[in-house]
């Protein structure tokens, strides 16, 4: 169905009724003041509460190097029968409320690289019936005797396999899983009755093994690291240690140091952190509604000195096209 107008209609000559605000000194003034007035306290409220996330933020990837092997990381990561666990000590300088988050920070590593983020079958992932829905994610599409890879592609292939134990005073800490992935992934994007098939037998071996006997959509894991990161700088969460850490606390790491980031220069974190009402420790946030808030009033304040200095008639609104009877418009 075609709908056709006149060449005059009100439609075609943009006649139509429409908002048409008049920005006078005084409405303009008082609009940035009204924004100035709002988002500085946001963001002095966002900045406190960053202020008050406890963050415990350790880099490993080097240390945990024999001193042996730093002139050819490489060769130690790669050699499957050199000695990978590492122990760290981290001391906690405040109160760290339950549930205290673990995140794996690596750094220098593109997963928004358009290659790497199309490797996948969101298909295969959701359903067994698809399970030889491999074609885009090659080079980990197939065995060498065609047997689909499940899960296929060059993001799962890639799978961050460190681990890490903690300790406090020689009592292990549980590391829950509960709830690090979406709940949308687990429902709908990972299937129940899809299971690792195939999963990491070439000759080159990725990251971390999956066990065939559990289906995707309890690999909470894979489902963190499938969620690819916008920015080479990045964290995932790993797992909640569901008690309070107290000052002073010294907490014991062994860490599987597994995953190759030697490769590229990238670095590998180990990072514990509360969280407050905005999330993680994020000054930008408030540092940005205290800056866009901040430069409103400066301009209000601007703009009422050159309205006192060096003021300005205004024109007569009934003057404008939108204001002025259609019949003498001509004239």
């Amino acid at each position: 169905m075609f709908l056709f107008f006149a060449a005059d209609s009100r439609f075609t000559q943009q006649e139509l009724p429409a908002c048409k605000p008049i920005l006078t000194p005084g409405w303009v003034i008082t609009t940035f003041i009204c924004v100035g007035i709002l988002f500085i306290p946001i963001g002095l409220a966002c900045l406190f509460a960053s202020e008050h996330v406890v963050e415990i933020v350790d880099r490993y990837d080097y240390d945990c190097v024999p001193s042996h092997y730093r002139n050819d990381s490489i060769l130690f990561i790669q050699d499957s029968k050199t000695n990978k666990t590492c122990t760290r000590s981290l001391t906690v300088t405040k109160q760290m409320k339950s549930p205290v988050f673990i995140y794996y920070q690596l750094d220098n590593f593109y997963q928004n690289h358009r290659r790497y983020v199309k490797s996948r079958s969101d298909k295969q992932l959701r359903s067994k019936s698809h399970e030889g829905d491999t074609v885009s994610c090659k080079p980990e599409a197939v065995t060498a005797n065609g047997a689909p890879i499940v899960p296929c592609g060059l993001i799962a292939w890639s799978l961050f396999n460190d681990t890490y134990s903690f300790s406090v005073k020689n009592k292990g800490l549980d590391v829950s899983k509960k709830d690090i992935a979406w709940k949308s992934d687990q429902d709908h994007k990972f299937g129940s009755d899809v299971y690792p098939k195939n999963f990491q037998n070439g000759s080159l071996i990725g990251g971390a093994k999956l066990n065939s006997s559990i289906p995707l959509s309890e690999q909470l894991d894979l489902m963190v690291w499938m969620r690819t990161a916008a920015l080479p700088n990045f964290r995932k969460l790993y797992g909640k240690i569901e008690v309070d850490l107290h000052p002073d606390d010294v907490i014991t790491v062994i860490i599987e140091n597994n995953y190759n980031t030697y490769g590229f220069g990238g670095k590998k974190k180990l990072v514990l952190s509360t969280t407050s009402w905005i999330g993680g420790k994020n000054s930008f946030l408030g540092r940005a509604y205290i800056t866009v808030g901040g430069l409103c009033l400066f301009l209000a304040v601007t703009f009422i000195l050159v309205y006192v200095i060096k003021p300005r008639p205004l024109g007569d609104p009934s003057y404008l096209s939108w204001n002025r009877n259609p019949a003498t418009r001509g004239n």
